[in-house]
């Protein structure tokens, strides 16, 4: 408890360059602090989607805390790194999409999906940065000659459209298998659930280390990560996951990024965009990661899913263990 991963040692000494970084809030409501803790004096209240410039990072004194990392924002205080979504405002200049569509991943913090490629039609979906969505297609509006992508709603296969901008297409190369060379015998997933770890070896060798976040308790009861001994049989680059009373203990989360399934009832690795507090459990029973986490264990694992593919899905996959 209280250590810090390699990972994010050398996430945090990477960051000298702040130019673009930014938080949303993920929280409904998120206090700013004088001190990186949350013991020191409040210094600001923000609200859930607002956009703040991060300026610098650092490591918490208290070596309790599994999560210690907090971030500086341009009014001077600190705000807890697990409440927002480290993004980036990235635009695009809109590409022709092929005909068996792309992969795009949304580069800004949120973009608003509508029923119409036209900025005044009905917003049916918030999508956030890092969410993963299939393109089927692109459009101009025939009065200012905006351009807009058509997005595949999987769950619900029906089609809603997107600035180009605000959409960035993923190469092919981007996902390439990593360390095909090593036979799927020899790669094995470690999921610690007293330690929220989730660990990758190569011949017995340790290649890849992060933190997650498992099956937690809600309102209505437990939601809980079995273990045993699984495979990643069935695989996508992006899931709209949905299900049960949103006011409750559902949820409707559109372009869930890189899903690895291990269950036939919905068990899987899956990048997480709607929280960043890793390290303990909080999920509906879904191993969360970072979206770059999950983006790393969806190359490195076996089936291949090919780049014009939805899905993969067999009975062959990378060994997973999951343990107390």
């Amino acid at each position: 408890m209280g250590m810090l991963l390699p990972e994010v040692a050398s996430y945090l000494s990477q960051q000298d360059d702040f130019e673009n970084l930014q938080a949303r809030v993920i929280e409904r409501i998120l206090w700013s602090f004088d001190e990186p803790s949350p013991k020191a004096k409040r210094a600001k209240v923000y609200w859930h989607d607002l956009i703040l410039p991060i300026t610098n990072t650092t490591v918490s004194d208290d070596e309790s805390a599994y999560n210690r990392v907090w971030y500086q924002v341009d009014d001077g205080g600190y705000v807890y790194s697990g409440s927002v979504q480290p993004v980036r405002t990235i635009l695009n200049e809109p590409q022709s999409i092929p005909t068996r569509g792309a992969l795009g991943e949304i580069s800004v913090p949120f973009t608003e999906a509508r029923i119409e490629p036209d900025a005044k039609a009905e917003v049916v979906y918030r999508l956030y940065y890092e969410t993963v969505h299939w393109i089927a297609a692109s459009a101009v509006h025939p009065v200012d000659d905006s351009a807009w992508y058509a997005l595949l709603d999987d769950k619900f296969d029906r089609y809603y459209y997107v600035p180009a901008q605000h959409v960035r297409l993923i190469p092919d190369l981007e996902l390439a298998p990593l360390s095909p060379h090593i036979p799927d015998e020899n790669k094995k997933i470690e999921v610690r659930l007293d330690e929220q770890l989730l660990l990758a070896y190569e011949n017995r060798q340790l290649v890849f280390a992060t933190r997650a976040s498992t099956g937690g308790k809600r309102l209505s009861g437990k939601y809980t990560t079995p273990t045993g001994d699984f495979i990643t049989y069935h695989k996508r680059p992006t899931r709209h996951m949905a299900t049960g009373d949103i006011a409750s203990n559902g949820f409707d989360l559109p372009g869930v990024p890189w899903v690895l399934y291990i269950t036939e009832s919905g068990i899987s690795f899956h990048g997480t965009y709607w929280h960043n507090d890793y390290g303990r459990p909080r999920s509906h029973g879904c191993i969360n990661l970072t979206p770059q986490a999950a983006k790393w264990l969806y190359r490195w694992t076996t089936p291949t899913v090919a780049p014009d593919k939805h899905l993969a899905y067999g009975y062959v996959g990378t060994k997973v263990e999951i343990k107390v």
